[in-house]
């Protein structure tokens, strides 16, 4: 089969989609919160836990657009 090809523009790198993947398994399975050892709030929003991944990819220095670019 042909390769699909991925839409053009700026994405994530492949170390951001890793973390937010993992953001969103944690907030399925209810352990991701909103600090930093993960016991404040527990995270409902799905927009939330992505964000919650992106910063954390950002701090692990993953590519990642700046947040004045994707605003």
């Amino acid at each position: 089969m042909a390769q699909r090809k991925r839409p053009s523009g700026r994405g994530y790198g492949k170390g951001a989609r890793k973390t937010v993947a993992s953001a969103m398994r944690r907030k399925k399975n209810g352990t991701l919160g909103s600090d930093k050892r993960g016991e404040a709030g527990k995270v409902k929003s799905r927009n939330q836990a992505i964000a919650i991944g992106l910063s954390q990819a950002r701090k692990k220095g993953a590519k990642i657009r700046s947040k004045r670019e994707a605003a």
